[in-house]
């Protein structure tokens, strides 16, 4: 709803990668509202768009903006306005090497693990040979800690978290990002 100088969001319409939303947005145009992950997780926020429109957002309680959604449509000029949520980045470890070793010493490693990420409170998610954390902290200091704890056999990197996002359920994509992500695409993990 258009209020005054600024665009009023009270509801989400719809999702830009569901289908009907996507057929109708090709032939539209589009001004994205660019979120950081936190602004994401906000009920309540007011910002521009990057057309240069004010939006405030006022949505339910429990009710969070993800990427892709459809904030606002009119119709009559065919214009639509695209929540985008920058994920940020993920530690992405990689535990195959783990898994070729004996049970007794891959099980206490992955413990081991799994104590140190919940010791700083770090969310994971953990995908087939695969744990993914997103960045809470600085990059250099999510290294430091996995140096630190040097685990045998195990070893990760850094990837865009809108690249990890695509390899995720939507359930799991929530766990990992809030609920800043909202598609899914198949394929490997990176």
């Amino acid at each position: 709803m258009t209020v005054g100088d600024f665009v009023r969001v009270t509801a989400v319409l719809g999702s830009s990668w569901d289908q009907d939303w996507a057929g109708r947005l090709a032939s539209a145009g589009l001004d994205v509202l660019h979120l950081g992950q936190a602004e994401a997780q906000k009920s309540r926020l007011r910002k521009t768009t990057a057309n240069g429109t004010e939006v405030a957002v006022s949505l339910d309680r429990g009710i969070r903006l993800r990427d892709g959604d459809v904030l606002h449509w009119d119709d009559s000029r065919r214009v639509a306005i695209i929540a985008h949520v920058d994920l940020g980045d993920v530690l992405v470890i990689d535990l195959s090497a783990v898994v070729t070793r004996p049970v007794t010493d891959a099980m206490p490693e992955c413990v081991e693990l799994g104590h140190a990420l919940g010791n700083q409170h770090w969310p994971a998610v953990v995908k087939g040979l695969r744990v993914y954390v997103p960045l809470t902290v600085a990059r250099a200091v999510m290294a430091s800690v996995m140096k630190t704890h040097a685990f045998e056999g195990v070893t990760y990197t850094f990837a865009p978290g809108a690249e990890v996002a695509g390899y995720l359920t939507p359930n799991e994509a929530r766990r990992l990002f809030g609920t800043a992500s909202g598609h899914n695409h198949d394929g490997e993990a990176p």
